[in-house]
């Protein structure tokens, strides 16, 4: 962080920025009212939205963990926190990141350990409420979350923010640098960073980011939730058999297509199917139907404890639940990780490593480059290129070991402990007086 933080190009931006959320604001509003048809939650507790909420907690840890990936990749560093005597605060923008976190943390809620709350819109105003209210000890940033008036609310009243499990995917760095690299500009407001390999320490430090730390990815230590290996243990043999069975999770809009061809020229194999998105469970039954298959929804199929209802004779049964990937995943003998077939990426690889589950993935990953390319330097991980080369993956699979994933996986994990250590000394990094600024648009 430098004396001529921000720079004028931004503060214009930054200025903008401001009058665009008092003119777009009921745009939002409208916005998370028609979310709110779908999920009652996100029409709840609007108050928070403005930095309004009621402070169980007085000056807590704050994570912010935008939804549910970065909500189960924040967890193990949250307990050992905890396990440290610390509060936590965790903020949110989806229903699945807050709905996770209450699920996870129902008991230190109860006792007053953590508290759960929406993330305030990203205006001055809401922030500096905020930020009254709660007053930080510090605040971790989960992934790589860019919100200016987050970063410049927090410069302004001395809280140190960081990024944490972060990474710089190729393209939004080469995008961020170009032109005028507002984006970029902004990465210099953190107080500094935790990120998951030196290859992203070197694109964070040329954007003009200080106090950087390699800690490694998070998803390594997340906690496996054993009730539901057990549940997938008690059913698998009954609903597949002696077939193959794959696992399609994560998978995204515009590649439905690709998958449900592979699908219809693998008879003798049973698939787990599971959309991103909870808005599409709907539309991907009435695709599988179209399509002639023989499938199940788990909702139909499957009681709240995973119990069966009835084992009909099926080739596919459709994940159309949150929180239940592991369940998934343990039914499966090898997984085909979704977003691979659309540009813009594939998503979380560690899942399935983490059940001894071999890996597939589509051409493009540059959002997951760290850690898909040590997987498949490894060989835990099948890079294809082509709908051909993904048939051929699945019909004839490549022979990969359980000591071969878990030599990978023991490489990759201790990014918690390694963030817990390096805590202390990035705090102790930190220029004094922490975070002063000069006017940048006010607290619009």
């Amino acid at each position: 962080m430098t004396a001529r933080f921000p720079p004028l190009r931004l503060r214009i931006a930054l200025l903008a920025y401001a009058l665009a959320w008092v003119v777009l604001l009921p745009v939002v509003m409208v916005y998370l009212r028609l979310r709110a048809r779908k999920d009652p939650l996100y029409a709840t507790h609007l108050a928070e939205r403005f930095g309004l909420g009621r402070p169980v907690l007085r000056n807590p840890i704050w994570v912010h963990a935008v939804s549910l990936g970065e909500m189960r990749s924040a967890t193990p560093l949250i307990r050992a926190l905890l396990a440290q005597g610390e509060c936590v605060l965790t903020t949110h923008f989806t229903p699945a990141g807050r709905r996770e976190a209450m699920r996870e943390f129902a008991a230190e809620i109860a006792a007053g350990q953590v508290q759960v709350a929406w993330v305030p819109f990203d205006m001055g105003l809401a922030y500096a409420a905020f930020l009254r209210r709660f007053a930080p000890k510090y605040g971790l940033v989960m992934e790589i979350e860019i919100w200016p008036r987050m970063i410049m609310a927090c410069r302004a009243r001395g809280v140190p923010l960081f990024m944490c499990n972060a990474q710089y995917p190729q393209k939004s760095f080469d995008k961020d640098m170009a032109g005028w690299g507002l984006r970029a500009a902004l990465t210099g407001g953190f107080a500094g960073g935790f990120v998951k390999s030196a290859l992203q320490a070197e694109r964070f430090a040329a954007a003009g980011l200080r106090n950087i730390h390699i800690t490694g990815e998070m998803r390594f230590d997340q906690p496996i939730p054993q009730a539901q290996l057990q549940a997938a243990a008690r059913l698998r043999d009954r609903l597949i058999g002696d077939r193959p069975a794959f696992a399609l999770t994560s998978v995204v809009e515009g590649e439905d297509a690709t998958y449900l061809a592979m699908i219809r020229q693998v008879p003798g194999a049973f698939f787990i199917y599971v959309p991103r998105a909870p808005e599409r469970f709907d539309e991907v039954a009435a695709m599988l139907r179209e399509a002639g298959l023989r499938f199940a929804r788990r909702s139909e199929l499957l009681d709240a404890a995973l119990g069966a209802r009835d084992l009909p004779q099926i080739d596919l049964l459709l994940g159309d639940s949150m929180g239940e990937m592991y369940f998934y995943l343990a039914l499966c003998d090898r997984a085909i990780v979704g977003g691979g077939f659309v540009t813009k990426g594939a998503h979380n690889i560690i899942e399935p490593l983490a059940l001894r589950k071999p890996v597939i993935v589509g051409p493009h990953i540059w959002t997951i480059a760290y850690p898909a390319q040590e997987a498949i330097a490894a060989g835990v991980c099948h890079h294809v290129q082509t709908e051909a080369e993904l048939l051929d993956a699945v019909q004839a699979p490549r022979i990969v070991t359980d000591d071969q994933i878990a030599a990978f996986y023991a490489d990759h994990a201790g990014a918690v402990d390694r963030t817990l250590a390096a805590l202390p000394q990035a705090l102790a990094d930190l220029p004094a007086p922490c975070g002063a600024v000069e006017a940048s648009g006010g607290d619009i």
